[in-house]
């Protein structure tokens, strides 16, 4: 940054980025140059300034979030600025403390934030304003202050905003001047149209005017016609009553001659009238003796037929008493039939009864039968008991194996471990993996991931190496096989749904040659006598596309790895100058960097090694490892043992039971055949048993039906026949009566229906005379 003050700057930093502690301290005068090789911390210093004067994130064009320039592990970076006096003013200590446990987890970190100016907590605007205002630096101007991502946002300015930002740069009155020039100049160039705009208008109200002027006119026009309109309309209704008064008058003259000649006509009609009223008085005396008669005739038909029904009764009564007493000597044949027959049928009964056997014997059957079957089901509750107890005890044993095959299951699921791990710690991971798990079919090749969830270590010590190497960034990346499925995820997840993800392309998914770092010959030398194991790829397992992965983002097969002997090797001073030395067959010159991983004191380091690209010395740098975090083990081995020894124990008392339960299962299925066998004679004898008191009720019934038809054939005929005799007498006279009643009633109808014809004919007569009348 340049000012035409020249002042002095000073800033410090903790934790922020890749630096545990920063001091700088510049004097800020025409041009001011911080020089350094890649990776010592330039940027990281321009980030500082830039946010410690209350610049944003998207300022320097690297993230969103201030909270991802905390140091990785930290909780909190501190960034403090001091800005000597301008203009005799006071000095200012601007301090700004980010703290990764606070703000929004969705947001962008904004409240994660707390400003202080000389030790006073102020707000975020307070500070921008005495940088903008006091010291005139303007952060966020391009020609202030040119972050390296943000180059080119700054070649794209065209030239009038180039000199927007240059006249705001250099003094914000320069700038307000600049914007009132060109707005004088715009209202200059406005001012002659001005005028013609004016008389077009003015022409147009006049066209307005008088086209109202017009609607005024027919409007008053139009109320002169409806006021004389009304005065038509009450004017008519005076004609109208005068003319309807005239026709009342006239209706009334006509009214008053036809009464009159009413009168008249009544006068002359009345002797005819008399008459007529004579004439219907005989003609209703005649109609009521016409109805009586008509009565009269309906009663005595229905008389007659009901006489005619009970007479046809009593003559069906005959001749079923007559078919009766006819099949009296028939009913004594069959009778006498019947106990021949009966008898024949009891003699085959008693002889059926000679087939079985004593009844004392089939009762003795029976009941050997029970007491065996009782003393066989007593000795299979018993057999069940202990076959139940034996397998109660198999199946505790099998419940103990499969919890424990379950719980080590749970505790195998080191990738399940890891995934719920990775969700935890990375916002929008749970939701980016789930959209992928549910939607493989979108894609041609197939999608791995989280890399984190992928990855076996084959121990917690190689897990906290590999951790240590590879960034929190690619743990959670996810790996695709070609260019299209990396353009359909990053639009679906990143730009439809706004869920931040990490991607890396794995071409096919193809797993490379790896080109190892060292010789076959160096490295067996570092295995003999600097006490190296391998490379790190070597110490974990994973898919193909993951692995390529690692490789390609963090050169898993160029590190290598060892034990305690390297820290003496370290002593000596000739490990370092062995790896940073080129081989024969390498044609390029200078010395090589190196990076391995070795423990000392139970204790693991990270040691890597760096030629100067200006000196050639070699610069180096140590790490501690802290123990893994996101791929340690999910569970405590002890814990696995424990379990493998439960399921072992289980089986082996599973197995040592079975010879007894199979020995109990053949004791129950012999008890089972033996109280079939006594099941079927115990039905045999009940049969038996059962078919006797059968015979017994057969015989009994046929006995009884012999009896009754013994009965039947030995009753009194000649007594029967001679009261069937008197009832057909009472019969016949019955009938005889109803028939003369019948006759009688008859007689009475045919004399009413006469007379009921000379009573038609006269009030027909009379009726004829009304009409003429009428």
């Amino acid at each position: 940054m340049k000012n035409k003050n020249n002042y002095f700057f000073h800033t410090e930093s903790n934790e922020f980025i890749l630096l545990p502690s920063c001091h700088v301290s510049i004097v800020f005068c025409r041009l001011n140059v911080v020089v350094g090789p890649n990776g010592t911390g330039k940027s990281t210093i321009l980030c500082a300034i830039c946010l410690g004067l209350g610049g944003q994130p998207p300022l320097l064009g690297r993230a969103d979030d201030a909270r991802q320039f905390i140091k990785h592990e930290k909780d909190q970076a501190i960034v403090e600025i001091e800005l000597m006096r301008h203009k005799n003013g006071p000095v200012h200590v601007i301090k700004r403390v980010i703290d990764r446990d606070k703000g929004s987890e969705h947001g962008r970190g904004k409240g994660a934030s707390t400003y202080f100016v000389n030790n006073q907590k102020v707000a975020l605007k307070a500070v921008q304003e005495l940088v903008a205002e006091r010291y005139h630096i303007h952060i966020d101007n391009l020609c202030t202050f040119l972050p390296q991502d943000k180059v080119g946002n700054f070649s794209g300015f065209d030239k009038q905003s180039l000199l927007a930002e240059t006249e705001k740069s250099l003094s914000g009155q320069l700038y307000d001047t600049h914007q009132e020039l060109i707005k004088l100049e715009s209202e200059v160039r406005s001012s002659g149209c001005d005028v013609q705009t004016v008389e077009e208008k003015l022409k147009n109200l006049e066209a307005e005017n008088r086209r109202l002027e017009r609607e005024k006119e027919l409007m008053e026009e139009r109320q002169n016609y409806l006021e004389r309109i009304e005065l038509l309309r009450k004017k008519r209704a005076w004609l109208i009553f005068d003319a309807k008064r005239l026709e009342a008058l006239e209706v009334k003259e006509v009214r008053a001659n036809l009464k009159n000649q009413l009168k008249e006509a009544q006068k002359q009609i009345k002797p005819i009238k008399e008459k007529h009223a004579q004439m219907e008085g005989e003609v209703n005396k005649i109609k009521s003796r016409f109805a009586s008669l008509e009565n009269k005739v309906k009663k005595d038909r229905k008389t007659y037929e009901d006489c005619e029904k009970k007479a046809q009764t009593f003559q069906d009564n005959i001749e079923n008493a007559l078919a009766d007493f006819q099949s009296i000597d028939a009913q004594q044949r069959r009778a006498e039939r019947d106990v021949r027959d009966e008898r024949k049928r009891l003699e085959e009964i008693q002889a059926e009864g000679d087939s079985f056997p004593p009844m004392e014997e089939v009762e003795d059957s029976l009941r050997k039968a029970q007491s065996e079957l009782r003393e066989t089901k007593s000795k299979m509750d018993a057999a069940k008991r202990r076959l139940g107890l034996l397998h109660d005890k198999r199946d505790a044993e099998k419940q103990k194996e499969d919890e424990a095959l379950q719980k080590l299951a749970r505790l195998n699921d080191e990738k399940s471990v890891r995934r719920q791990r990775l969700f935890a710690k990375f916002h929008g991971l749970k939701d980016s993996f789930e959209w992928i798990d549910q939607n493989r079919k979108m894609f041609r090749r197939p999608i791995h991931g989280p890399i984190g969830t992928e990855v076996q270590p084959k121990s917690e010590l190689t897990a906290a190496y590999l951790e240590h190497h590879v960034s929190s960034n690619t743990w959670r990346s996810f790996v695709v096989e070609c260019p299209e499925d990396y353009k359909l995820l990053y639009r679906e997840v990143r730009e439809k749904k706004g869920i931040p993800i990490n991607i890396i392309t794995v071409p096919q998914g193809r797993l490379r040659p790896v080109s190892r770092m060292y010789s076959d010959g160096k490295m067996d030398v570092l295995r003999r006598e600097h006490g190296f194991f391998g490379y790190l790829d070597e110490t974990f397992t994973a898919p193909d596309p993951i692995m390529q992965a690692l490789i390609n983002n963090h050169n898993v097969d160029k590190v290598i790895v060892g034990g305690d002997e390297v820290q003496k090797a370290l002593d000596r001073k000739d490990l370092i100058e062995f790896l940073s030395t080129r081989e024969a067959q390498d044609n390029k010159s200078g010395k090589v960097s190196s990076c391995f991983f070795y423990t000392h004191n139970r204790s693991s380091y990270r040691y890597t090694s760096q030629p100067s690209r200006f000196s050639g010395e070699i610069g180096t740098a140590s790490d501690e490892i802290q123990p893994a975090r996101l791929l340690k083990p999910g569970s405590d081995p002890n814990l696995k043992e424990e379990l493998k020894e439960i399921i072992k124990n289980a089986k082996e008392t599973i197995e040592s039971l079975l010879p007894e339960i199979q020995e109990e299962e053949m004791e129950m299925d012999k008890l089972h055949k033996h109280g079939q066998n006594i099941s079927i004679k115990l039905k045999d004898s009940k049969r038996l048993k059962q078919e006797w008191t059968q015979y017994k009720a057969k015989l009994r019934n046929q006995k009884e039906k012999l009896a009754e038809a013994e009965e039947n054939a030995a009753k009194d005929n000649e007594t029967e026949k001679a009261q069937m005799v008197n009832k057909i007498k009472k019969l016949v006279e019955s009938c005889i009566k109803e028939s003369d009643n019948a006759a009688k009633a008859h007689n009475e109808c045919m004399k009413c229906t006469h007379a009921l014809t000379g009573v038609k004919m006269t009030e027909d007569g009379l009726s004829d005379i009304l009409r003429k009348l009428g």
